[in-house]
């Protein structure tokens, strides 16, 4: 996924800069980055891997070398930003969450047209200089952000840092989000609304789809009107969401807490409590506790002095002991009791079966399951939401193959994603039987859709239940 923030103050903003940069570590793990920019001094950058070690304890020994009144900084789980450049549009940085699909194809074009790109050690094309060049296409930067809606295939949202201010431009189908805060002297930018309360922002915007705001120290302007038609990734609510983070004006844990009030109401299973996954399992339990009237319990708790909140090594096998490890069973509360958990999904299964069969050395008599979203069918040609790099590493794919071969037909996936239907209700008992679960249930696509309390036609469900309901053209006639 990704993350990032901005701010321009009438002070040195190095300080709003770091912390607002760094509550989007939950976002990534791969790379970091800031710059900001200084009239006399131009622009400061730096850029660390994280792979091995966490945002604050790479950059909080360079601060004081950041100057001015202005920057962006990013938290990436792909690819080295921000991107600098120099162009007839002005001096600029870059940093973008961002999916491209088509990376090669633009990459071949703009070779054709003259252009070159960077060489990096990783040998891949880095997406966030693309984005940049196909800016620099326009006329001006409106024109230019429109130029990368119109090419690429996925999403991109961006944040510019430039000589004037700061532009920031939200995905045109609205997938990702940025929420614009205000406080006297002061306007920030974010991924995240998170970073806000401790720095005295109050959010103000939630950008629409394909809107272009400008960003002063005075306030900030709309350059370009937002999109009507939208699809924000339904996930955000589900998984990689921060608790106290809002989009489009919905909160992630009270969407999570409705998530698991609804299920609890319509369970008829007979438990001794409920317990969450941490991290982003908890605000369905407590939730589900309320509404199925049983007690709430903590009987798995994460190791947060070492293992904070973040996504998995990239390496299966380093993901496979990371996920055994930063979660502790707590034995004296599992031992002889029936006990519902609850958690946000399930991508591969490793971490589920392991923690299973961790509940059942314990001594629980019953491990029930329940997830706060529907079984994912399909893989997400929209946002980097897991490190799953074929739908054969979802455990349900790789249920629905072993069942009717491989290359099922889209009517037969569409069958195995109805709930309620006879291949549905086979494919959960399966994962169910795999997982060493007493029993498995997921959340409908309804429920999820209400909780987040979206018309259906303005949330993205495609990794559930394969629906796309607008082409690029139409998006691009708005």
């Amino acid at each position: 996924m990704g993350g990032f923030f901005g701010v321009v103050s009438k002070e040195r903003c190095i300080n709003d800069l770091f912390y607002g940069t760094d509550y989007q570590s939950h976002l990534g793990t791969s790379r970091a980055g800031m710059v900001t920019y200084h009239p006399e001094l131009g622009f400061k950058r730096s850029i660390h891997n994280l792979e091995n070690d966490y945002f604050r304890s790479k950059f909080e020994c360079e601060l004081d070398r950041f100057c001015g009144n202005s920057g962006i900084g990013v938290i990436s789980d792909t690819d080295a930003q921000p991107m600098l450049m120099n162009s007839h549009l002005g001096r600029f940085a870059l940093v973008t969450v961002a999916k491209i699909n088509n990376k090669e194809e633009i990459c071949e074009h703009l070779l054709s047209e003259n252009m070159h790109l960077s060489e990096f050690s990783s040998g891949k094309i880095n997406p966030t200089e693309l984005v940049a060049l196909l800016i620099i296409k326009g006329k001006n930067f409106v024109e230019g952000i429109e130029n990368v809606y119109n090419t690429i295939k996925g999403s991109c949202s961006m944040l510019l840092l430039t000589e004037d201010g700061i532009i920031a431009a939200r995905d045109s189908w609205g997938r990702t989000p940025i929420t614009v805060g205000t406080r006297d002297g002061a306007v920030a930018v974010t991924t995240e609304t998170t970073a806000f309360p401790n720095l005295g922002f109050d959010t103000k915007l939630y950008m629409g789809p394909g809107q272009i705001v400008k960003i002063t120290a005075d306030g900030y302007e709309e350059l370009r009107k937002p999109n009507k038609k939208m699809q924000i990734c339904s996930f955000l609510w589900v998984y990689y969401g921060f608790p106290t983070s809002c989009y489009e004006g919905r909160n992630v844990e009270d969407a999570r807490n409705e998530l698991g009030r609804v299920m609890g109401r319509e369970d008829d299973v007979e438990v001794d409590g409920a317990c969450g996954i941490p991290d982003s399992g908890v605000g369905m339990a407590v939730g589900y506790a309320e509404g199925h009237k049983c007690p709430y319990t903590r009987a798995v708790a994460k190791y947060t002095p070492t293992w904070p909140r973040s996504f998995m090594p990239t390496d299966q096998s380093r993901r496979n002991l990371v996920a055994k490890m930063k979660l502790i069973s707590n034995k004296e509360i599992l031992n002889g009791k029936r006990l519902v958990f609850c958690d946000d999904s399930i991508v591969r299964g490793t971490q589920l079966k392991d923690n299973s069969h961790e509940f059942y050395e314990s001594g629980v008599k019953a491990a029930h399951m329940r997830i706060s979203c529907p079984p994912l069918i399909y893989g997400c040609p929209f946002v980097n939401y897991s490190a799953s790099k074929s739908e054969l590493e979802l455990i349900s794919r790789r249920v629905i193959q072993d069942f009717e071969g491989e290359n099922p037909s889209q009517e037969t996936l569409k069958k195995y994603a109805t709930t309620g239907t006879p291949e549905y209700n086979k494919m959960v008992d399966e994962i169910a039987k795999r997982l060493q679960l007493t029993t498995l249930k997921f959340t409908t696509i309804e429920s999820l859709v209400k909780a987040i309390g979206l018309p259906k036609d303005r949330v993205c469900t495609h990794c559930f239940d394969g629906s796309s309901f607008y082409t690029l053209e139409e998006q691009n006639q708005q």
